[in-house]
């Protein structure tokens, strides 16, 4: 029997700091109790589309309830006891929309931040 994961985390494998990021979160304990998914590898992830899941970052909760950008970003952070304070303050309004806002801002510089990131470590 399968104990369904704390939280589904989707995430970009594609990008150097997308990997960099989430490696930070697999190495603590709790990490275990997640799900972690590569969405750059294009499989099924059923109502969540690729397109929408490369797009954006998204956590999916045991309850099935899917949450996107710094809604996503609060919700992992709880997950983590030393990360728990920021998770707090980053879901209280109008701190939320102020995440949401800085995360929107971030999505357009994401791609040269990627390149950037590619060409520092040696990757093309």
């Amino acid at each position: 029997m399968t104990s369904t994961p704390l939280l589904t985390v989707y995430f970009d494998g594609s990008c150097p700091l997308c990997r960099a990021e989430i490696a930070i979160y697999r190495r603590l304990p709790e990490a275990t109790h997640m799900a972690w998914v590569d969405v750059s590898a294009g499989q099924d992830l059923g109502e969540l589309s690729c397109t929408a899941a490369m797009a954006r970052f998204h956590v999916r909760d045991s309850q099935g309830r899917l949450f996107s950008g710094a809604a996503a970003f609060s919700r992992l952070w709880r997950a983590f006891p030393g990360w728990r304070w920021l998770g707090c303050l980053s879901a209280w309004p109008p701190m939320s929309w102020l995440f949401e806002v800085a995360y929107r801002l971030f999505l357009p510089l994401r791609p040269a931040l990627q390149r950037m990131a590619r060409r520092l470590g040696g990757h093309a």
